[in-house]
């Protein structure tokens, strides 16, 4: 799956003299392979980030938003390298405003991926990294770090032009320790976060549980209908797609079923939204039972229940049949 690139430019938050400005670039790049790769993995981080805010521009009228240039762009009376520019000066603004320090190099690209146009911002840090040619000499060089990548919003242009009532067309990056991106990010975007992903997934989990306990399914079915789940989620996650209400119905159909997902979802007090991106931590809660606590730490797959591991409530003990070797070997040490 490939990105079918429109348009691409970089441009550099820095300080100079104790001041933070915008380095801008005068043209956008001629689009080749190279670039090509890099914005299918900056596509591809994206996707894989664990936690995104969903939203929609706020509607309240601002002077100089990022929204009116936004439009501006699209209505074809700024050029791209123009818009770009426009973007980068009023994300210096934001963070001049909230008194932040924030540099790095400002990716702005239009790009379409699975018949959906996105455009996505992101600013990224650099790292060094030492090369070596043919002739075994070494060289240190510069990449951009797209691992470290914690400030970045995707607009889906496609809905925002068919769509925009829905109030999901802004994805972003919800933070980092320590700090909200809400804090300048949102406001350079002019943007309200419309969805709790997190909430979200924690409550399809939640919401599964309680509907495969109703269907009084065995525990082997139960496991099953878990494991379709982790397989949709993994391919919603690889591809960008949102985790829909309806597939997840699908996922769990059985032929004898007394209800369906989606009824069942409708039926509880808060129904989960229709689509919602994925977070990857629902996948290891789907998969896996852990905790920890009081200098103990334990993780399992969920289908080792009633087989190697028991648990035995009434005297709130845990037993482990067949220790992994590695801890064997050193619980045998320990015994010596």
């Amino acid at each position: 799956m490939s990105v079918i690139i429109k348009n691409f430019i970089v441009h550099q938050l820095k300080l100079e003299e104790e001041s933070l400005t915008v380095k801008t670039r005068p043209d956008i790049f001629d689009v080749n392979a190279d670039i090509e790769m890099f914005v299918q993995q900056l596509n591809q981080v994206y996707n894989n980030k664990p936690v995104k805010g969903i939203g929609a521009f706020n509607e309240e009228e601002k002077e100089d938003s990022f929204d009116k240039a936004l439009d501006a762009f699209l209505g074809g009376e700024y050029s791209f390298q123009h818009f770009s520019v426009e973007t980068c000066k009023k994300l210096l603004a934001s963070v001049t405003e909230l008194g932040a320090v924030e540099t790095g190099f400002v990716i702005i690209s239009q790009f379409q991926f699975l018949a959906t146009e996105y455009l996505m911002i992101a600013v990224l840090d650099t790292k060094e990294h030492v090369e070596i040619n043919q002739n075994l000499e070494l060289s240190v060089a510069t990449h951009l770090d797209l691992s470290k990548m914690q400030l970045a919003a995707r607009i889906d242009l496609t809905m925002l032009q068919t769509n925009k009532e829905q109030n999901r067309y802004v994805s972003f990056i919800k933070g980092r320790a320590g700090r909200k991106i809400s804090d300048f990010f949102l406001d350079f975007l002019h943007c309200d976060e419309q969805v709790d992903i997190k909430q979200q997934n924690k409550q399809l989990i939640e919401s599964v549980e309680e509907y495969l306990e109703s269907e009084r399914l065995e525990p082997e079915e139960k496991q099953a209908s878990r494991e379709k789940l982790v397989d949709y989620y993994k391919e919603q996650i690889d591809t960008g797609e949102e985790i829909k209400v309806s597939d997840v119905a699908e996922k769990l159909a059985t032929h004898d079923q007394k209800q369906d997902f989606s009824a069942f979802n409708q039926s509880m007090e808060q129904p989960l939204e229709d689509e919602f991106q994925a977070d990857k931590a629902a996948i290891k809660s789907l998969s896996k039972f852990s905790g920890a606590g009081g200098g103990v730490s334990i993780s399992f797959d969920r289908k080792m229940l009633g087989d190697r591991i028991v648990y035995q409530e009434d005297s709130d003990t845990l037993i482990i049949k067949g220790i992994p070797p590695n801890l064997k070997d050193q619980l045998s040490r320990w015994q010596d």
